[in-house]
């Protein structure tokens, strides 16, 4: 009776744990790894005909996007999950699917000007598909037979839509234990989805700790923010970009632009036009405005008893194509769009963002967390320009940050949440889904409040029979991005990097000048790169 860390041990992204029991091996989640937790998506660290089946907690990439990856390496078994993870992961798995399409497709137009050999996508869209036909669902609340020696049962997590804490009992030689995976706990009062669920006792935890060290941020109300925000752009004649995550952010966006509009919240046009620039978005909001029986908060279904649309109201618009999406840049007409990607970086945001954020009167609002490297965190720190599709690109429209929105569990939360498990205590509580540092912080707060935690390390392998280690796992360090120094963000560097940006400003609205002045200025800047290169 094994648990091994194949992913998100000290780190964020990358989710993958294998339970083996009785002569078979289980996975719970195999994630994408992504930004700085990324060293080869390519390579697993098994052999996927090793896996019996798999367990999915929800749909996000850094949980389920490798799926595809492991049937395409010969996985036969079924995949277990909620009903709507399962309708959420059919687009996503496909979606992500385009992307190593179309990513590969880049690479090999580039390589064969280079004389480099092509290269193959992750996985291709059939083999997504191959991985959604290994589906099998089941609701909140069953308790289902995996097979011998194994029962299994989803509970609400709060995160998405579907998303869950599994947990399992296991037996083996007489020998019995319970595990718990707590996937990824969500924040409290968000709308349309519960708060998390409590579950009571277990011998094992699982669980994630992304926000292990800080607490989020007092939300003032955030229809009455977003609205003045909308009031206050549209009387100036600008548009509101809004950059959202596809799926979640994009329906919570809805839901609130539904109260603005009932309420008339958004006085100067309380008829305002909102646009939702994203296919995935569109596919995923068909999904959250579907069958949602045993997932709805009850406010959203007071909304839903009442006769009222969770995610439509007048005045919405969803695009499809990228005709359509080119002809929004054409209306002049202030209007309010939403788009992914959300952290900027890919997608049609950043067509909207060419023609919006060299204009004075438009606002640029993230909803979202922005990672390092990332076109959202260049905004946020203050760029003064940007370049888009070859072009420079003046940073004059007003840049909004709203920090308190989150779909994950803070400190305070989660402490709560494993305060109902601890009754009895754990034999161990397992600290993952978190920068390496969190980890360690979260698991020491653990301890200090009497429980036995670890966070563990890539490959490291627990006895759960007998509640010891039998292999010590590796460290793995992460890549450091251009922001990062000695493994922290450095705020110096934030600041270097805005004013080279400035430099940049400077040097382009010199040219035309007096080849004496140029000739001045390059030997200043020659000097100054001599001086810190020594």
């Amino acid at each position: 009776m094994k648990l091994t860390f194949f992913g998100a041990a000290k780190a964020v992204t990358g989710s993958c744990h294998c339970v083996e029991v009785g002569g078979k091996k289980i996975l719970i989640d195999c994630g994408l790894q992504q930004g700085k937790d990324e060293r080869d998506n390519t390579v697993l660290d098994f052999a996927p005909n090793y896996i019996d089946y798999v367990i999915v907690t929800h749909a996000h990439i850094d949980h389920s996007g490798r799926i595809p990856l492991l049937v395409k390496q010969g996985f036969q078994g079924q995949i277990f999950t909620t009903r709507l993870t399962a309708q959420l992961m059919s687009i996503m798995l496909r979606d992500s699917a385009h992307i190593q399409e179309m990513d590969a497709q880049w690479k090999n137009q580039k390589g064969k000007r280079a004389g480099r050999e092509p290269v193959e996508p992750l996985y291709t869209v059939a083999d997504a598909e191959q991985a959604i036909e290994k589906l099998v669902t089941f609701e909140y609340g069953q308790i289902v037979e995996l097979c011998e020696g194994v029962k299994i049962r989803f509970v609400d997590a709060g995160h998405l839509l579907g998303s869950a804490c599994v947990e399992m009992w296991l037996t083996e030689d007489g020998v019995e234990r319970k595990i718990l995976f707590s996937g990824d706990l969500g924040n409290i009062n968000q709308p349309v989805i519960r708060d998390p669920s409590f579950v009571k006792g277990a011998d094992y935890v699982v669980m994630e700790s992304t926000y292990g060290d800080r607490n989020h941020e007092p939300m003032v109300s955030y229809t009455e923010a977003l609205a003045k925000i909308i009031d206050d752009t549209f009387s100036k004649g600008g548009n509101v970009i809004i950059p959202s995550f596809a799926v979640g952010r994009t329906q919570e966006l809805l839901y609130f632009m539904r109260e603005m509009k009932r309420d008339g919240m958004v006085k100067s046009n309380p008829n305002f036009t909102v646009v939702v620039d994203s296919p995935l978005a569109n596919e995923a909001t068909k999904i959250f405005a579907g069958d949602l029986r045993g997932y709805l908060d009850e406010e959203a279904l007071e909304v839903v008893k009442d006769g009222e649309k969770l995610f439509t109201f007048p005045g919405l618009t969803m695009t499809e194509s990228g005709e359509e999406s080119k002809m929004l840049n054409m209306d002049k007409s202030s209007k309010v769009i939403i788009s992914a990607s959300g952290m900027c970086d890919a997608g049609r945001i950043r067509h909207h963002l060419k023609h919006n954020l060299w204009r004075e009167e438009c606002a640029i609002v993230f909803v979202g967390y922005q990672g390092e490297g990332t076109l959202g965190r260049h905004l946020l720190n203050g760029a003064k320009q940007v370049r888009l599709f070859g072009e420079d690109i003046a940073v004059n429209a007003t840049i909004h940050n709203f920090k308190g929105l989150s779909s994950h569990a803070d400190r305070d939360h989660l402490l709560d949440w494993i305060d109902h498990v601890n009754d009895p205590a754990p034999k161990q509580v397992f600290v993952v889904h978190g920068d390496a540092q969190v980890t360690e912080i979260f698991a020491n707060t653990l301890r200090e409040k009497g429980m036995s935690a670890h966070a563990p390390l890539y490959e490291e392998v627990f006895d759960l029979a007998n509640n010891k280690m039998l292999a010590a796992g590796v460290e793995i360090a992460p890549k450091k991005t251009s922001y990062e120094s000695n493994g922290h963000v450095s705020s110096a560097y934030h600041e270097l990097e805005s004013a080279a940006m400035d430099l940049m400003t400077l040097i382009r609205a010199s040219k035309g000048g007096s080849n004496k002045d140029l000739k001045k200025m390059a030997a200043q800047l020659r000097t100054i790169a001599e001086k810190w290169k020594a």
